[in-house]
């Protein structure tokens, strides 16, 4: 009887748990036959794997083959598992040395021919090989996403038979190297392209300053979603254990992952007919939807009442959490969402509310039944909202107002004093946080006061306009909260007032 051991990693949400290929041959009836939670593609295998053999010149073993997919208990899926069955055979038959195969980690698909194929998810593959110190080897075609973690040691072949001549030490292959450090490219979108809404725009930047989600309020074609493609180009760049952590999304969703935009924020702005399933993942195996690809991003929704409201209620947990957890019968993955919201809505169902001109004859009726679409609770969450009116033909044909680059410095200046108090946002202050550093002179908790009884706020607008008026401070370098900077606060809680 002879065994061979490989290792390989499976997919289970953001992790790559290990897998241990164990294959087996003893004497009976020729077969190969595949164990431990296999599905279709992997139960498949044992035809690629077969072909690939042969095609490569190799034996392929007249006797009774078991591959064992260890834990037992943990689905397997995807084509992942070619590579290290077909070397476990190998070496399980002698054909190849197996002396030193603990020291690696495999994963491709194979070939009839032999060749390799990528697969994906090897982002989160290649973070975990990295941590117990083993060698990754996988397709050629992976390596560009496996090379982010710069600490990795990959080695990448096209073709079964590279791989084994470098276990066989007749042909090793060259570590690829990592992918050196690059900074993040600079938004393509300019804030500066954007002529008045000088209200919309301090709006945007507090938004960026503290992570607040927004609501721009408007009729059509004021510049609202001018506005919120523009929020990525004045947030400031990932750091590498954020652009890692999102490529691992993008990875696991089997989304290409841009080497030379990886630092870049993501922007995901979905269409109103979206499903639930697509903004926040799902599936037998459940995948990443929108929220978590927004991660570390902006999550763009635009025309927000035209969202079917069973699926806008979805966003209220993560809102809050920061994370996603997706549940199906026999599957559960958990997924981050730390994303930054942006919304853009007409003020009414002609979209002309408040124009000069006189163009909407909507009743108030019409106009709360269209604003009820969106829930109370999920308006409660958003922390802000704010009014982008239509342009006069001065504002359109005035100057440019500030780049992109001078408020992201702005931005990161600010940024770097909360993470400097709190290390954290504003926007993720804990209540204890909120007691430690949004204390409020007693005039001004009397103005709060005043200000909650008046337009019956909750306890949640309470503490996130308070987390807003700490924002719009720390953007002035003020120590304490000032009289100013809580009435600009309660100034953003548009929607909280009545028609």
């Amino acid at each position: 009887m002879s065994l061979a051991v490989v290792y390989s990693r499976a997919q289970s949400g953001m992790d790559a748990p290990l897998v241990s290929v164990e294959a087996h041959l003893s004497n009976g009836l020729p077969g190969l036959s595949i164990v431990g939670l296999p599905e279709t593609a992997v139960r498949e295998s044992k035809d690629r794997v077969r072909g690939a053999l042969l095609n490569s010149n190799f034996e392929f073993p007249a006797r009774r083959i078991t591959i064992n997919l260890a834990p037992a208990d943990l689905p397997k899926e995807g084509g992942r598992f070619d590579l290290p069955i077909a070397l476990g055979i190998l070496a399980a038959s002698r054909q190849i040395p197996g002396d030193e195969l603990a020291r690696y980690e495999f994963a491709g698909e194979l070939a009839l021919s032999g060749e390799l194929r990528p697969v994906q998810g090897i982002l989160p593959m290649s973070l975990q090989a990295c941590r117990e110190r083993r060698m990754l080897v996988i397709p050629a075609a992976n390596t560009g996403e496996a090379t982010l973690v710069r600490e990795a040691r990959v080695l990448a072949g096209t073709h079964l038979l590279e791989i084994t001549a470098h276990l066989s030490r007749t042909r090793p292959l060259a570590f690829v190297p990592a992918m050196a450090p690059t900074a993040a490219e600079p938004a393509t979108a300019d804030l500066a392209e954007v002529r008045g809404q000088h209200h919309a725009r301090r709006a945007l930047e507090i938004a960026a300053a503290g992570g607040h989600s927004l609501l721009l309020l408007g009729p059509p074609g004021t510049g609202k979603s001018l506005l919120a493609a523009r929020l990525p180009g004045i947030l400031p760049a990932l750091s590498e254990a954020e652009a890692l952590e999102t490529a691992a999304i993008r990875s696991v969703s089997a989304q290409p992952v841009d080497s030379r935009r990886w630092r870049q924020r993501p922007f995901r702005a979905p269409h109103h007919t979206a499903s639930a399933v697509a903004l926040v993942g799902g599936g037998s195996n459940p995948r990443p939807g929108e929220i978590s690809l927004a991660h570390n991003g902006v999550l763009f929704l635009d025309e927000l009442p035209e969202f079917d409201r069973r699926v806008l209620e979805v966003l209220r947990e993560p809102l809050e959490s920061g994370r996603i957890m997706i549940s199906r019968a026999a599957r559960q993955a958990q997924y981050p969402a730390g994303f930054q919201l942006i919304a853009a809505m007409n003020p009414c169902p002609c979209g002309w509310l408040g124009d000069p001109g006189g163009r909407c004859h909507c009743t108030c009726e019409q106009v709360q039944r269209y604003r009820n679409r969106i829930s109370g609770p999920l308006l409660d969450r958003i922390d802000m909202h704010v009014e982008v009116p239509r342009l006069s033909f001065e504002e359109m044909e005035g100057p440019k107002g500030e780049d992109s680059a001078a408020v992201r410095a702005r931005v990161t200046r600010t940024r770097g004093l909360q993470a400097q108090r709190s290390n954290t946002l504003n926007s993720r202050l804990t209540h204890q946080q909120i007691d430690a550093v949004c204390a409020l002179k007693k005039t001004d908790r009397r103005l709060l006061q005043q200000a909650m009884d008046k337009l019956q706020l909750s306890a949640r607008a309470y503490h996130r306009i308070l987390k807003l008026a700490r924002t719009i401070a720390d953007m002035e370098a003020a120590e304490a909260i000032a009289t100013r900077h809580l009435t600009e606060a309660i100034h953003y809680r548009k929607l909280d007032r009545p028609l």
